[in-house]
């Protein structure tokens, strides 16, 4: 493999010859991955070489599958049963004196979840990290349960999972599956993952491939009729289980997993905007939560509770964001803080970002406190180009590529169009509008850079689609964020990463004590004012917090454009189906 530092030694078990290869610091907690169908170990160099830095990482090529030799004959040699066998002799080659870190995708977690439920293996196994494959027990009896008590859901469901098992049946039939991968769909399939599953070119799949498929096709026909028909009933997890669950997996409907914890006594869930190959994919993503899974076992004594269960906190916003890095700017007071919390209570690494140093660092502390692993203040203008690029450049060396970013600062100026200066459009322009810009490009390029998704959020307004003669600046700014928003969704959409647009209405927030006033020279006048929008939005009393559980709602969906308060809802409906109501309201003036 390509792996720098690998090391190589064969393990003999029943009459074959598997191929291991070790990386890392063999004193160090051992974290074995398995591979899946129809892959070679090599499908996980870019996660072993990210988790090697801190374990010792053990990969071996199944039987039949790359180096490792094929048994004779290949009829009944790729029973669970002897798949077992396997992984012993692995995991005593490897770590005789203690329990391996078990992960695996696809048929790799299909045997995995064999291996963690088998009870010869107690005791070998620390934790298990699960991805793209169940058991067939567990699949078995969730099949069975849908057949026994049929609704109209859950025939749905049993539908919707056979669908999507096309390839099962294929694999199933005699000789043809073996002439494809050996003729065109082993030559084509490089291509056809690159296509649709936007894996990088690279050192996988290897030339093995045509072999490697051909022999795998006995993992289906040697275990799969037989274990759905007859599932064993105790196959109960002895080790705790990290699900990590692709929401856009072709093969595998995220339902097949909604019994799970009735077999899991200690399952922490976690889901991945992703397709199947996660492995090439996501790899970053994924060793941050194998890294923080393996860690949280190895020590159990020092294991903070799961994210999933904390109270007030949605179990799917933990499964989904827990452990990712989220960036905030604006984040010192108002949306800004309380979207950096709700990341923090779902469990994801939080920078906030704003021009208010001190109100940064109160935030980060917060986020800390509420349940970030980790988070950080940090101070910039994003007016400030040269301030941005600074920020995105320490961001990335010393935190990582974020995962989410929220542009979120933003400025108010309230007054007519000829009594606003060209300086205050000037300001406005450079924080609403070009401070997204400046997020957008500099964290923008890095995610798409990455290679593995993301997602920016972007804070508009309704003002966006709702015109006002007292807010020709504001609203301006904000309709451009808008505008933006849509291209950069259109743009980014090849790379997996999404944009949303965030459209509040009015809420209780501290913008209106900072909204500058266009032709007021009189600072008291000002004052007084502010001091009046402050009293008019404390009395509509819409908290920041609803527009935070927006941002994350929206992140989660993938929503393009999200109006919030029911103003907000309004004005963007009639936005589409009567704009003419808009413009004759546009004309109201405002008392002052």
């Amino acid at each position: 493999m390509t792996t720098d530092g690998a090391r190589e030694r064969w393990v003999r078990t029943g009459g074959i010859e598997l191929c291991v290869a070790e990386l890392g610091d063999e004193t160090r907690p051992t974290v074995l991955l398995v591979h899946g169908y129809p892959d070679s170990k090599e499908v996980w160099s870019e996660v072993a070489a990210r988790l090697a830095e801190r374990f010792h990482v053990v990969l071996y090529d199944i039987r039949g599958h790359g180096r490792s030799t094929a048994p004779t004959p290949l009829r009944g040699g790729f029973t669970l049963e002897k798949l077992t066998d396997d992984f012993l002799a692995v995991a005593n080659a490897v770590s005789p004196d203690r329990p391996v870190h078990l992960v695996g995708h696809d048929w790799g977690s299909v045997q995995s979840w064999e291996f963690a439920t088998v009870p010869r293996t107690e005791g070998r196994i620390a934790s298990f990290t699960s991805m793209s494959g169940p058991s067939l027990d567990h699949f078995g009896h969730w099949i069975k349960s849908r057949m026994t008590r049929p609704t109209p859901r859950r025939v749905g469901q049993l539908l919707g999972q056979g669908a999507k098992s096309w390839y099962v049946y294929m694999l199933h039939t005699p000789v043809l599956p073996e002439l494809a991968w050996r003729g065109p769909l082993g030559k084509r399939w490089p291509r056809l993952l690159e296509r649709l599953e936007r894996i990088p070119a690279g050192d996988y799949p290897t030339p093995s491939l045509p072999s490697d498929a051909a022999h795998g096709a006995w993992l289906y026909r040697d275990n799969v009729r037989a274990r759905l028909s007859r599932p064993r009933a105790d196959a109960y997890a002895h080790t705790p289980v990290q699900l990590i669950t692709p929401t856009g997996d072709a093969f595998l409907s995220e339902r097949l997993y909604d019994d799970l914890a009735d077999w899991v006594p200690d399952l922490t869930r976690r889901t991945l905007p992703a397709k199947h190959w996660v492995p090439r994919t996501r790899p970053d993503q994924l060793a941050s939560w194998i890294t923080e899974f393996v860690e949280a076992n190895e020590d159990p004594a020092t294991k903070a509770p799961k994210t999933a269960a904390k109270s007030g906190v949605r179990p799917e916003y933990a499964e989904r964001f827990g452990g990712q890095l989220v960036l905030v700017t604006g984040a010192a007071g108002g949306i800004g803080r309380a979207t950096a919390f709700a990341f923090a209570e779902a469990g994801a690494r939080v920078v906030a970002v704003d021009r208010d140093a001190e109100g940064a660092a109160r935030t980060a502390e917060m986020a800390r406190l509420i349940g970030a692993p980790a988070a950080w203040g940090e101070t910039a203008d994003v007016a400030d180009e040269a301030a941005m690029e600074k920020l995105a450049a320490k961001v990335a060396s010393e935190y990582g590529v974020v995962d989410v970013l929220v542009n979120n600062a933003g400025i108010g100026l309230t007054g007519s169009f000829f009594e606003t200066t060209s300086e205050e459009w000037k300001r406005v322009l450079d924080v609403n509008l070009w401070g997204v810009i400046h997020g957008c490009r500099l964290f923008g390029a890095q995610m798409a850079e990455r290679g593995q998704g993301g997602h920016i959020v972007n804070t508009a307004s309704a003002a966006a689609f709702q015109p006002s003669r007292a807010l020709p600046a504001y609203s301006t700014s904000k309709a451009a964020v808008l505008m933006l928003s849509e291209c950069l969704r259109a743009e980014l959409a090849d790379q997996g990463i999404g944009v949303s647009a965030i459209c509040p209405g009015i809420v209780n927030t501290g913008i209106t004590s900072t909204t500058r006033f266009a032709g007021v020279t009189d600072e008291a006048e000002e004052k007084r004012r502010q001091k009046k929008a402050s009293r008019l939005y404390g009395l509509r009393n819409y908290p920041p917090e609803k527009v935070a559980d927006a941002v994350l709602r929206a992140v989660l969906r993938d929503q393009a454009v999200v109006p919030v308060t029911p103003e907000a809802r309004g004005a963007h409906l009639a936005s589409r189906f009567s704009p003419g109501l808009l413009r004759a309201l546009a004309r109201w003036q405002p008392p002052a």
